[in-house]
């Protein structure tokens, strides 16, 4: 069940009058070996976010065929990308990204998950140099767009996206929408600071700061026009999520890999998964498959 607390920052930020601006993401320096370290461990595939990987790649299964091409924009260290990779066995993936570094990461998520179906590359996802029209079947990003500087780059990337996709292929964006309130922001950002590094905390209140709105996003998701649905979490729009309106059956191996995934949660991970399912079901975009 939802905290009282939460319950209250969702109804304040509903009802709020206010109207954050957009804050890019600042650079966030990781001076402390330490720290750094334990940043990079929480945002390991099977670090504190693994319940969110795993709901993130059953969403995007369902727009992810048999034997087809799927270009990630924005992958980072590819730990959302090995689950999504993983529970699609049959589908060859590639992974873009800007960061030398993040790439450098990325390498290491797939050696060290024996992931085989995918590549990476850098690129720069508002202008997708290499990629011929209609060349992937699919394109997905996951917590990335709020990274991009401006709203012209948000319209640039989606536009991209829709061009590098063949007719009738496949999408799944999702990303942080912007609240109303800098509390909520704040909430959001340390309730479970306890169980965060300082840094992971850090910045995911930027992240939350840096967040398009869901107007923002649902204008530049207009370039799909009527093949894409906009989703957003109950009452606020803490996640958005673009989706195609055409779905694919869930395959057997997926179905297989997410239940081991989930069988290989902590008990409040899987509490947290079922927690975020209904956080985005209870405002109409039910979880694909339970894997409980």
């Amino acid at each position: 069940m939802p905290s009282p607390a939460l319950l209250l920052n969702l109804a304040l930020d509903l009802f709020s009058g206010q109207r954050q601006p957009r804050v890019t993401e600042p650079e966030l320096v990781m001076d402390d070996p330490a720290s750094a370290e334990a940043f990079m461990l929480a945002g390991r595939e099977d670090g504190i976010l693994a319940h969110t990987y795993l709901y993130h790649a059953i969403q995007a299964s369902v727009v992810i065929a048999a034997g087809t091409t799927v270009l990630d924009l924005g992958c980072g260290p590819a730990n959302q990308l090995a689950f999504i990779a993983r529970l699609n066995p049959d589908a060859r993936f590639i992974g873009l990204d800007a960061s030398d570094a993040m790439l450098d990461l990325g390498r290491e998520t797939l050696a060290r998950n024996a992931i085989t179906n995918t590549r990476l590359c850098a690129g720069d996802m508002t202008a997708l140099r290499g990629f011929d029209d209609g060349s992937v079947d699919a394109v997905i990003s996951t917590m990335s767009l709020h990274h991009l500087g401006s709203l012209e780059a948000l319209s640039k990337t989606l536009c991209e996206a829709r061009r590098v996709l063949r007719p009738g292929g496949g999408i799944y964006l999702v990303d942080f929408g912007r609240l109303r309130r800098q509390a909520s922001q704040a909430f959001f950002a340390t309730e479970n600071a306890a169980r965060q590094p300082r840094l992971f905390t850090e910045d995911y209140y930027n992240s939350l700061r840096a967040a398009f709105s869901l107007d923002e996003l649902r204008a530049a998701a207009a370039v799909f026009g009527a093949a894409t649905r906009i989703h957003r979490t109950f009452l606020v729009p803490f996640l958005v999520a673009i989706r195609s309106t055409a779905s694919q059956p869930l395959r057997p191996a997926t179905v297989a890999a997410a239940r081991a995934i989930h069988a290989a949660l902590s008990p409040r991970q899987q509490y947290e998964l079922r927690d975020l399912s209904r956080f985005f079901a209870h405002g109409g975009f039910p979880l694909a498959f339970k894997p409980w």
